[in-house]
């Protein structure tokens, strides 16, 4: 009887070694997947060193609005989670190619990153984005003939694009928002719906979505929707 009991006893211990190997496995195996999906949509690599380009806040050159601070912070915390290094700089500083370095520009092109200005003309030739002085559509977005429109604390939009700047080896994500709250949510967005990026877009090599902020009383950037798939339309001239 004691050694049916100790043989009932090692196939126990056995059984749950085998099954904690199979959940460690397990777990191990989702960590590596949803690494190599984060590597696949942000375009960054373990070791690389990922530029943040800052933003103005808008009317007032050489500070920051708090959100664009946030939006900085959880571009930060993409690149550690891919364990890469991060530098900042401001986009009035910065010339030049992003040559190796992922890119995290942030802002939008009218008054408060001219970086994100030329990243548009270049790569953005369908979207159209009308200053905050337009008299009918201030800050509104229009791409394929519709108008997205920014509609105070109510609802606005924001842009988050991915493509190869010229003279560029690594990818630019481009986060352009109605306001600092939508730069905010974009990358908010960014760092929380990889899956839902890579589903979505025909590759993730390059892509350009719109996304909505609803609520924003009430939700603020956490209420952050994917809106519309703008890639057939942004990067085409004239749509």
């Amino acid at each position: 009887m004691l050694a049916g009991a100790l043989g009932d006893l090692m196939l126990g211990l056995l059984a749950s070694c085998l099954s904690g190997l199979a959940v460690w496995l397990w777990q191990r195996g989702r960590r590596n997947r949803d690494l190599r999906l984060r590597m696949r949509v942000v375009g960054a690599r373990p070791g690389d060193t990922c530029l943040i380009v800052m933003n103005n806040k808008y009317g007032a050159p050489g500070t920051t609005h708090h959100h664009d601070v946030q939006a900085m912070i959880e571009a930060a915390v993409v690149s550690h989670s891919l364990a890469c290094e991060v530098e900042v700089v401001r986009s009035d500083d910065f010339r030049g190619s992003n040559g190796n370095r992922p890119e995290f520009c942030i802002g939008g092109p009218l008054g408060s990153n001219v970086r994100s200005a030329g990243h548009v003309a270049h790569t953005l030739p369908g979207v159209t984005f009308h200053p905050y002085t337009h008299p009918e559509h201030p800050l509104a977005f229009e791409a394929g003939g519709v108008l997205h429109r920014w509609r105070g604390g109510d609802e606005a939009y924001a842009l988050l694009a991915k493509f190869t700047a010229p003279g560029g080896e690594r990818p630019v994500i481009l986060v352009c928002g109605q306001t600092a709250l939508t730069n905010h949510a974009a990358l908010y967005f960014l760092r929380r719906s990889y899956g839902r990026i890579a589903d979505t877009v025909a590759s993730t090599d390059r892509f350009c979505l719109l996304l909505k902020v609803p609520s924003i009383r009430t939700y603020g950037h956490q209420g952050v929707v994917l809106y519309r798939d703008l890639t057939d339309v942004a990067f085409t001239p004239g749509t």
